[in-house]
Order: C-alpha cells, then structure tokens, then sequence
C-alpha cells in the first residue's frame, strides 16, 4: 500500500476556488483509499502570521480526517530557502511520515526528496493576462518555475490550460493530466425542497426576477462589461429585473463598485458578500439567468454549480469555458455588453430556449463529479508511482 500526503493549505479561512477543489479532492480521495488499497494523509503550511505566534492549530475544514500533519513552515520561507542549499527543508520531510506521493494543490510542492511530487496549476491568468493579476501573484512564476524543477507531474482541470502550461513553460505534455472539477451541489429534490425553505431567512424579495452573478468582484471577472448590458436592457427594454452579484471583493474590485455606482439603475444592483453553501444555492435556483462573462478562467466552477441548480447559463466564448460549458451555455464576447445584452434578452424573453438550457445544463454537469475527479487523481498518482 502507498502513501499520497496532500496539501490542505488552502482550506486555512474562508474558501476560494482553489480551497473547494482542495477539499472536495481530499473528501473524494479519502472515500476512494480503502477500495484502491492507498493511504491518504493531509498536511498544511501555517500563515506566516500564525508561525511567529507558534499557532499550528488544524483548520476547521481538516479537523474531520484522523491524519493531519503541519508542516511547521510558511509556504512563503519555503519556497526562499528553496532558492540556496541547506538542511533545514530536508529536516522538515520528517513531520510528512515518509509519503509516496506528495500533492501540493495550490501552484506549489514541497520539495520533498524521498517522495514523488505533484503540482496542482490551476490556471495561468497571472502569465496570459497580468493586468488583471496582483502583485503577489505575478511573483507565482518564479516559485511555479523552482516548483517545476522538482516536479514529477502537473495537475489541471481543462485542455485549454494544458495547452497553456505547455506553451508557456516548454513542458512535455505527457508530465500533465487533466482531472475536471465538479459542483458542490446536488439536483436531488430533497437538496431542492431543503433549500427552498432558506427563503424567509434572508432580506431579499424573490418576487422580483433577477439576473445573477457569482464570484469574487475583481477585473478578470468582467463585472463592468455585465453591468453596462444590465443597464442597457433596462434602458432600451424596460426589464423589470435585478442584478445581484454574489462574492468576495477581491483585488482592485474598485473599479467594478465605481461602475455600480454610476448606473443609473444601482437601486436595482445588488451585491451580497460571502454566502453559506445553501443560502447561494437558493440564489441559483431562483435567477432567470447566470452570467458568467469572465476574461479567462482555468476552469469556471460556477458555470457548473448554476446548471446543476437549474439555472440557464450566459458565458464566455474564452479559455476552459467553452469547454466546460459545452452545448449547455450561450457563449458570448466578453468584450460586446451589446452581445451579451442580445443573449439575456434570448433566455428571460423565450421560455422554450430557457427550458432547453436548464436541462441542457443539468445533463451537463451531470458528466462531472468529484468521485470522478477523486479517480482521476487517484490514476495520476498511479502513473508516476
């Protein structure tokens, strides 16, 4: 039986999309060890801020698996010490208990020397498209290229991203497979009827239609290019709908808020910060529309959570998304709010299209889930073992 120690790291705070695919991935996994004869055991790296207070207390979202280990050092001092010869990274393979495999998940792998070493790249906004990266983020490449040195395979979630990866760092497509990601939703109707019951919970009125967006508010998002369709369908076609945004606010989301606040319909906009796993998925279920106009995307996990919640989805015609979304979406340029305008004027005004994109979508997700992800792994571990 061999050992995989995977990361945990991303599940310190509030979850990203990096931190639901870490823990859905170890929630997979850790079902999928006793039928595939393989131990899993998770570590984490503390924040910088909890190492100098001596604080290695287990995130909330790991407190759930018998077999978790801190790496008693920040991700961050790792990768510098990386950067010179020393003892000290080699001393710090002993809190790992000797694993076969380590995983690192989030576009970093500890450069364990007695184990084989997958990295997880989720995308490369930072390298295609920097403007809309921060600074921190830009300096991913040099750690990725350190990484990448001691790596055995890379994980990604889309085709379009192994092309990238490939293109940008000279990789030979054999060290890369591609594992897609899933909705933390089910379309059972028990789920449905249970989230049903959220409505009077929440200060909002479901009786007024709306379109929705969810995702952390930042530029790679587009969130400007939505509103300035929102305004023009209220302007030229008197829709009587909403626009609620549903996300963190996250780098320079100034400029999406600077917008919202000079539409002349932002008594109609709504922006709702981090919301509980069923209170968004209520929000999903009742939108007469999803939009998802984003620039790039090494994935798009929410195009999948609106389809599998019924909504009918709008998204880019860019990176992964086409090829998540299939037939199930309507893909727009992200650049024309006038086409995309066109498309949600399409669902909200022909209920037959609408129908068809609901089940469209519904079969669509259906061809993702995190056992499948969980296998997929699983035959990656396999591969390089």
């Amino acid at each position: 039986m061999f050992k995989v120690c995977l990361d945990g790291t991303p599940l310190r705070g509030r979850l990203s999309g990096i931190g639901f695919y870490t823990l859905n991935t170890i929630a997979a996994l850790a079902k999928l060890q006793e039928s595939e004869h393989f131990e899993l055991t998770v570590y984490f790296h503390p924040s910088i801020k909890n190492w100098l207070l001596r604080n290695f207390s287990v995130p909330h979202f790991l407190t759930y698996y018998p077999q978790v280990s801190v790496l008693p050092i920040p991700v961050t001092i790792a990768n510098f010490l990386a950067k010179y010869p020393n003892p000290i990274l080699s001393y710090l393979e002993g809190y790992l208990n000797k694993p076969n495999i380590l995983h690192g998940t989030d576009h970093y792998v500890y450069p364990h020397c007695k184990s084989k070493k997958i990295m997880t790249i989720h995308d490369l906004t930072f390298l295609k498209y920097p403007q809309y990266s921060t600074t921190i983020v830009q300096g991913y490449l040099e750690r990725i290229k350190r990484c990448l040195s001691w790596t055995d395979l890379i994980i990604t979630f889309s085709e379009n991203t192994k092309q990238d990866i490939i293109e940008h760092f000279k990789i030979n497509p054999d060290r890369i497979k591609i594992t897609h990601q899933a909705s933390r939703y089910s379309s059972n109707k028990v789920m449905l009827d249970k989230i049903e019951l959220l409505k009077d919970s929440i200060n909002y009125d479901f009786s007024v239609p709306y379109l929705l967006f969810v995702s952390t508010i930042e530029p790679r998002k587009n969130v400007i290019t939505l509103i300035k369709a929102f305004d023009h369908l209220k302007e030229q076609h008197k829709i009587p709908h909403n626009l609620i945004l549903i996300g963190q606010k996250g780098w320079k989301y100034e400029s999406s808020f600077k917008a919202i606040n000079k539409s002349k319909y932002k008594k109609n906009i709504y922006h709702l910060n981090y919301l509980s796993d069923e209170l968004l998925a209520l929000f999903y279920t009742k939108t007469d529309a999803f939009i998802y106009p984003s620039f790039y995307e090494g994935f798009g996990l929410p195009i999948l959570e609106a389809m599998t919640l019924g909504s009918p989805v709008i998204t880019s015609n860019t990176s992964s998304l086409p090829e998540i979304a299939g037939d199930a979406a309507l893909l727009i340029n992200p650049n024309d709010f006038l086409e995309l305008a066109e498309s949600i004027l399409k669902i909200i005004g022909n209920s037959q299209l609408r129908k068809e994109l609901i089940e469209k979508g519904k079969e669509r997700a259906n061809l993702f889930s995190w056992e499948k992800t969980a296998q997929e792994t699983f035959k990656a571990y396999k591969f390089i073992d």
